[in-house]
């Protein structure tokens, strides 16, 4: 079994359903599994219907119409007929969300995260599975709560292999193409959770683990896995080849191609991951798999914006020992504040970390009583694997070096622009 997954752009529009199937009819789609992230910038409305759900806003009903007209104009766009069964499953999920809407009583604000914006994952599938249909190929839609078991560490679970395994190796039927959603889960009292945000890519590797696939692809739109983020970078080049151990690299790192959970599960089985151009899907793009570092062999450039750089020294001038070091790493797990680069002398400690969650500020009124805290604000983390000088110098040219650590083969650099 072959397992593909297609992103929020590739299933953006009507042209994008369609180009999925055209993509398919390329390449096959017997004995395939699809895993399909929520349309366009589904997640993105949805989470405005949570701001607006937890501040009681005049303006909740509003935007979850905003999200039903994008979807209904989508099915418009794909179905001429109006009696198509697909316009009443979709109506169903609707009725579902809205319902959880009225009658939630939790005040958890990570759990009502979780239930609500998972109706992006499950409409965008349930359009996708009834247009190939219609289309004339046979499919099997799976609610992949069923499958994908988890904890309750709603917004960023942790996977039950055990029970994961034994669902979907026992109910997936093969020589069919199935169609699932990205991205989520269900914990054991079977709540909806999620995977972190980009966590796709993740399910296709559970899957994949769990069928002992014969490959994953991830369809995007580039023609492959670059050297650096065109938008950043002029003269980005494709990468043909990257090994397990780069790409995990590169995604430790920040590189957004591919999610950093993605490639242990693929490893472990040696299974190749692709990813390809859902605009040219018959182009070789990249190939993650055992064998050569990178080919060709690059200067490899990852940008994270919107950093945090947190300065930490003794009160006293007392040496930061272990004991204190641990005591801070424990707070940022505490406060799920993500560490991205760390350098440490004998009286001051700095970080430079991302704050999803907006809990900085808590953490902060804590640090202070221990330690002098200072901090910068939208700083920018350049990573730069296999680095030479012209790669450092394109990356200093005319920004203000905060902090620079280099090691063997990598270079890290945070810069206030």
């Amino acid at each position: 079994m072959r397992v593909f997954k297609f992103g929020g752009a590739s299933v953006k529009d009507a042209e994008g359903i369609k180009n999925v199937y055209d993509v398919l009819q390329k390449v096959g789609y017997e004995d395939v599994l699809l895993v399909v992230s929520a349309m366009g910038k589904t997640t993105n409305a949805l989470e405005v219907v949570i701001k607006n759900y937890f501040e009681k806003s005049a303006e909740l009903n509003s935007s979850v119409q905003e999200v039903k007209k994008y979807h209904n104009q989508i099915l418009m766009d794909l179905f001429d007929d109006e009696k198509n069964e697909v316009f009443n499953a979709v109506n169903i999920q609707f009725s579902d969300l809205e319902y959880f809407l009225a009658h939630n009583k939790s005040p958890n604000y990570n759990f009502v995260y979780d239930q609500i914006v998972s109706y992006g994952e499950l409409i965008s599938t349930t359009i996708l599975s009834h247009f190939m249909s219609f289309m004339g190929i046979k499919t099997q839609w799976l609610d992949v709560r069923n499958y994908i078991k988890t904890d309750a560490n709603y917004r960023d679970a942790e996977v039950d292999w055990e029970l994961t395994q034994k669902n979907i190796s026992k109910n997936v039927k093969r020589k069919i193409l199935n169609i699932t959603q990205g991205f989520l889960g269900s914990d054991a009292n079977n709540f909806t959770t999620t995977l972190g945000r980009e966590g796709s890519d993740y399910t296709a590797a559970i899957f994949a683990y769990c069928l002992n696939a014969e490959s994953v692809t991830i369809w995007k739109d580039v023609p492959g896995v670059m050297n650096a983020d065109p938008r950043y970078f002029e003269n980005a080049s494709l990468l043909n080849q990257i090994s397990y151990r780069e790409a995990i690299e590169l995604a430790f790192y920040g590189a957004t191609v591919i999610h950093p959970k993605t490639l242990q599960p693929l490893q472990k089985k040696e299974i190749p991951l692709f990813v390809k151009s859902f605009i040219n899907p018959l182009l070789p793009g990249t190939r993650v798999a055992k064998g050569a570092d990178l080919e060709p062999y690059l200067p490899c450039f990852i940008v994270k914006r919107n950093q945090l750089l947190i300065s930490l020294s003794s009160i006293d001038f007392s040496f930061i020992m272990e004991e204190n070091i641990s005591e801070i790493f424990s707070l940022f797990h505490q406060f799920k504040i993500k560490v991205n680069l760390i350098q440490n002398s004998a009286i001051s400690f700095s970080v430079c970390v991302e704050d999803k969650f907006d809990n900085f500020k808590d953490l902060n009124a804590i640090l202070s009583k221990k330690f002098k805290v200072d901090f910068d604000e939208n700083v920018t983390l350049y990573t730069i694997r296999h680095f030479n000088d012209n790669a450092a110098q394109t990356v200093e040219k005319d920004k203000i070096v905060l902090l620079k650590q280099v090691s063997r083969e990598t270079m890290q650099v945070i810069t206030k622009e």
